[in-house]
Formats: structure tokens, C-alpha cells, sequence
């Protein structure tokens, strides 16, 4: 017997779709005060709800966390276990039960009203007893799940998370939480390194960076490219400031031209204007330079205008900003 296995996952992508296009309904003056009690708190949010819940309030807390509100996930069957004691009065609180029923959940809300700590609900169910205990009610309930029992919890996981999605977003917003910022908490992976990384981190200087005097020839300034191996070097006046950059494209365009590159002056061929980056630049903006300007590589200069290092795009790649 031929199975269709796709039109069953088509189905199951359409009610999610659903479950997630109605959830704009529910975006009333709950949502708002939600938000205004974590914007107020002085304290920490922990998120707590058991089983599908709970995994979902785990992402709900991480995604919380790194977009600067500061949360973390509690399970309520630790929490009433010892564990309520990470609870502080200005602390508040999002419970997750899609019934509004869950015992573990109810378990812990006496405590937690007992501390005076503000009680946000996550449920299907605006009659439950989870909702009506709450401060405010974040209703995710859906019309069917995609499961065709009935059973295990699918387009209402979906739309929970979405709620948190749409919670934590609406709080960075308010926050005027910057790339930056976004940056600090994720150091160890990509996005860090974009947002963090600086031209001095990554640029040749000292003995590395390449750099020839104007009165140097061209064959002198040829060596000096290939001996430091980045494509360029930059030329500098009797000040030691920066005069302009001569490059691998800039020798192939001379090539037709009658220069001897035994006397002829570097002076004469290099680019004048050249583009020059400074070395508390991020990385990612001068990718960006480099890519609208179409170039390879740039010169670091100081408050001066004497160069202090270089980079290419190969450095980039190494550091994986690119």
C-alpha cells in the first residue's frame, strides 16, 4: 500500500499555519500588561511548565535571556522540590499548561503568590484555574491540533512558542536592545563574531603589514607585496603618514603601460585615494566597505593617517565574519 507522506505533512503545515494566524486575536490588553510587568521587574523571569510545555518554555526562556531580559527555566516538579527557593519577591513568574490544569503547575502557585511574585499564564483555556490565579493571561488557544488523535500537543506547542517569540521580540523592542547587545551574550558563535570582532583583532601590523616609501621603485614595492603576501602594501610620505596603496589589480593595469619597474617610483603608479579603515572598526563593516567598493583588502590607519595594519578578505574568511 502507497502512503502519502506528504500530504499528511501539507496538513499538518496548514493547521500550525492556522493555529499561528490566529493568535493575533489574542493580543489584547493581557499581552500588554505581560510585557509592562516584565519591562518594571527588577528581578529575574523564571518560566516553568511540565512535559511539551515544558520543553517549550525552555526555548521561551533562552530566547528571553539572549534578547536582554534575563530569564531561565524552572521545572515545576524541582521547583516544588527545593528548587522555589531561586524565587525572589521582584521576581515574576510564566507558567505554561496548555489545559490550565496541570498539577505540578497549580502545585507551586500558592508559594508563589504567598511571595507576592507576579504570575503570568500561558494556557488554552481562559476558564482554567492557572488563568484565573494569574496577573495576566496570555490565551494560546487553538481551534484542533495537527496530531488527528486529538493527542499529542502540536499546533498548541507551535503557538505557545510563538506567543514567547512575539513576548520576548515586543521586550527587546521596548528595551531598544541593539546588535551589540545581542552580540555580548552570544560571544562563541557567528553572530559574535560578525558584531564583535574588530579590524585589530584580525589585522597583520609590525613586521607583517606591508609598507614602502614614495620614493621606493616599483620593483621594491613588487617585493614587499610578495614577501608579506596580501595582495598590496601601503606607500607612506617622509612623515611616515599614509600616501596611497598599491595592489595586485594596480600592477596588472600597468602592465601595458612603459614603466621600468627597476626605476620608476611607486609614486607614480599607486592609487592616491585610497579607501583606509581604522583599527576599531568592526569586521563586518569593513566587509561591508570592501564589498560596496569593491576591494580586497584595506589599510588600517591611526588618528594620524600613518598605517598601522592591513587585512584582505582572506583574513575575513579566517575569522569568520565572511
Amino acid at each position: 500500500m502507497s502512503i502519502d507522506f506528504r500530504k499528511r505533512a501539507a496538513e499538518v503545515i496548514r493547521i500550525e499555519a492556522a493555529a499561528i494566524e490566529q493568535l493575533s486575536q489574542y493580543l489584547d490588553t493581557n499581552f500588554n500588561l505581560a510585557c509592562q510587568l516584565i519591562f518594571d521587574s527588577k528581578g529575574k523571569i523564571i518560566v516553568t511548565g511540565m512535559g511539551k510545555s515544558g520543553h517549550i518554555g525552555s526555548k521561551i526562556a533562552a530566547t528571553l535571556a539572549s534578547t536582554g531580559t534575563p530569564a531561565f527555566f524552572v521545572h515545576p516538579g524541582e521547583a516544588s522540590h527545593g528548587d522555589l527557593g531561586m524565587l525572589s519577591k521582584d521576581d515574576i513568574v510564566i507558567a505554561i499548561s496548555n489545559s490550565g490544569e496541570t498539577g505540578e503547575v497549580l502545585t507551586i502557585t500558592p508559594v508563589i503568590k504567598r511571595l507576592g511574585i507576579k504570575l503570568i499564564a500561558m494556557t488554552g483555556n481562559p476558564s482554567s484555574t492557572l488563568a484565573k490565579l494569574a496577573d495576566a493571561h496570555l490565551c494560546v488557544k487553538v481551534e484542533q491540533e495537527a496530531c488527528p488523535l486529538g493527542l499529542a500537543p502540536t499546533a498548541s506547542t507551535t503557538a505557545t512558542l510563538v506567543m514567547g517569540d512575539a513576548l520576548a521580540v515586543a521586550l527587546l523592542d521596548a528595551r531598544g536592545f541593539s546588535a551589540d547587545d545581542f552580540a555580548l551574550s552570544h560571544p562563541g558563535g557567528s553572530l559574535g563574531r560578525k558584531l564583535l570582532l574588530r579590524l585589530e583583532d584580525i589585522m597583520h601590523s609590525g613586521e607583517l603589514m606591508p609598507v614602502v616609501a614614495k620614493t621606493a621603485t616599483i620593483k621594491d614595492a613588487l617585493l614587499e607585496i610578495s614577501k608579506k603576501g596580501l595582495g598590496m602594501t601601503a606607500i607612506v610620505d617622509e612623515r611616515g603618514k599614509m600616501a596611497g596603496v598599491f595592489t595586485d589589480g594596480d600592477l596588472r593595469r600597468i602592465l601595458d603601460q612603459r614603466y621600468d619597474i627597476h626605476s620608476s617610483l611607486i609614486a607614480e603608479v599607486m592609487t592616491a585615494r585610497c579607501i583606509t579603515a581604522t583599527a576599531q572598526q568592526l569586521a563586518a563593516e569593513a566587509l561591508q566597505i570592501m564589498q560596496q567598493k569593491k576591494v580586497n583588502g584595506l589599510i588600517i590607519v591611526d588618528a594620524d593617517g600613518k598605517p598601522v595594519g592591513a587585512m584582505n578578505m582572506h583574513d575575513l574568511l579566517r575569522a569568520g565574519v565572511l
